[in-house]
């Protein structure tokens, strides 16, 4: 405890906005937040974060293994232009300080976070613990309208999967949708369509005409049809 007081009294007397931040793949962020002490002291809310993995292979990380430009709101406050990582084995926010000091993010009072990188902004919303249906911690918003589109990001360990020496990070989706104020996980084609009741069949159509593979290793390939279930169904 006194070890991590001492680093939240260094960021705060230290902070300055934090300079452009490259990430290698084309993004950057900057200039996160005003030098108004509250709101350093919300953002910077969490513990010195260390890695645990660094002999598995591959990271476990979301898109890359280096900070990408977002935005995360605390407690109903916005910050943009915030560096993050999301790891999504552990399911926890990362953020780094000018001091390069990485804090992960007091997961409790996070609403929400967006990751911006190559032109793509993904939005994630917290589900609580507590909540009665089958997803929790943070999903991806894909789609949302009379009917919803949920991703949840995963990665698992593989023992000794790399040459029978190394353990290896390896991605898991899970797909979910909201029907009917209901959250249900949906792990195939089949079982998108049984969702649809008597409209399947024109479901079904759609994706043979449109020529679509709707598959869970591809979580963004559900997103049209999802879309056009949504149009018919209104």
């Amino acid at each position: 405890m006194k070890s991590l007081t001492r680093i939240r009294i260094l960021l705060f007397s230290l902070y300055f906005p934090i300079n452009a931040l490259s990430s290698g793949t084309g993004c950057y962020a900057s200039d996160p937040v005003s030098n108004d002490t509250i709101d350093i002291q919300t953002l910077y809310n969490g513990r010195a974060w260390r890695n645990l993995f660094y002999k598995v292979r591959g990271d476990q990380f979301l898109f890359s293994p280096e900070f990408l430009p977002g935005s995360v709101t605390i407690h109903g406050k916005l910050f943009e232009n915030i560096p993050l990582k999301y790891d999504i084995y552990n399911d926890e926010l990362l953020i780094i300080t000018d001091q390069g000091i990485i804090l992960q993010l007091n997961k409790e009072i996070i609403g929400k976070f967006t990751l911006n990188c190559e032109n793509r902004i993904l939005s994630f919303r917290n589900f609580d613990a507590d909540s009665i249906n089958s997803v929790q911690g943070y999903v991806n918003v894909l789609y949302e309208g009379g009917i919803s589109l949920y991703i949840k990001y995963r990665k698992e360990i593989l023992s000794l999967a790399v040459e029978n020496k190394y353990d290896l990070f390896n991605p898991v989706n899970k797909v979910f949708v909201r029907k009917d104020g209901e959250i249900i996980k949906v792990d195939s084609k089949g079982e998108l369509l049984k969702l649809f009741g008597d409209q399947k069949h024109q479901v079904r159509s759609y994706i043979r005409s449109s020529k679509l593979r709707v598959s869970r290793k591809d979580p963004e390939s559900f997103k049209p049809v999802i879309e056009y279930y949504d149009k018919l169904h209104n």
